[in-house]
């Protein structure tokens, strides 16, 4: 049932405060608010009252360790009782140190162990393309430095050469990575195939220009650069 609300960007931070803990990560979440913000009032067709409709748009949080400003974002949406987040990571709670799809409304998946939710957005775009729901993005936000793992590798390179446009990647680039990309992470991704845009994680506008492109041929990533936070992945 959606939950009218209105909620606005400038209200996210207060509800993130809302949330307390020693799991919060509170700066690995707060570096994907404007994405998640942005992807939910400007691009993605979603809603609370569509959570079950085949025909929505699909968005994946590989980055839950922090999922606080996706709680926030939920929220504001109607997807979630503002109520709900005072109780964050409480033993009876819906609202996990990871999200769960089981429990929490919108939810797509849970995540939080880092490297899964880029093949697993890869296998949701070819199982909507099986059942003909052609019309349907599948929108996977992931973080810089969970693409050391090679399970992602492996999911650029297959969608990259299968040509899935209905496939975007949102990277999270706060420098963290203890490896990092020779020629950058866009590099990586446009050698397998991909079109990408670079732009300033904190420029809603630029944030709506690159996640609003679309391609029938390819898949798009988008790398969000925001400030570097040592350790907070």
């Amino acid at each position: 049932m959606a939950i009218k609300t209105d909620y606005q960007y400038a209200d996210l931070r207060p509800l993130m405060t809302r949330m307390t803990g020693d799991e919060k990560h509170d700066s690995a979440a707060t570096s994907t608010l404007d994405v998640l913000w942005v992807l939910y009032d400007q691009v993605l067709s979603v809603g609370p009252d569509r959570v079950d409709d085949p025909q929505r748009d699909r968005f994946l949080l590989s980055k839950g360790h922090g999922p606080t400003a996706y709680y926030a974002v939920l929220a504001a949406k109607g997807f979630l009782d503002p109520a709900e987040l005072d109780r964050f990571g409480e033993f009876d709670s819906r609202l996990g140190f990871h999200p769960d799809r089981v429990l929490v409304p919108g939810v797509e998946i849970g995540s939080g162990s880092l490297g899964h939710g880029l093949p697993l957005a890869l296998g949701m775009t070819l199982g909507l393309r099986a059942r003909g729901l052609d019309r349907s993005r599948v929108v996977v936000l992931v973080g810089d430095a969970e693409l050391d793992e090679g399970s992602n590798h492996e999911a650029i390179q297959v969608a990259g050469r299968w040509g899935l446009g209905r496939l975007t990647t949102v990277v999270i680039d706060n420098r963290s990575s203890s490896t990092g990309w020779p020629g950058g992470i866009a590099d990586r991704f446009v050698r397998e195939g991909w079109a990408t845009r670079v732009v300033d994680g904190r420029d809603q506008t630029a944030l709506h220009q690159a996640l609003s492109a679309t391609f029938t041929d390819r898949p798009l990533a988008v790398v969000a650069e925001v400030e570097p936070r040592g350790g907070n992945r």
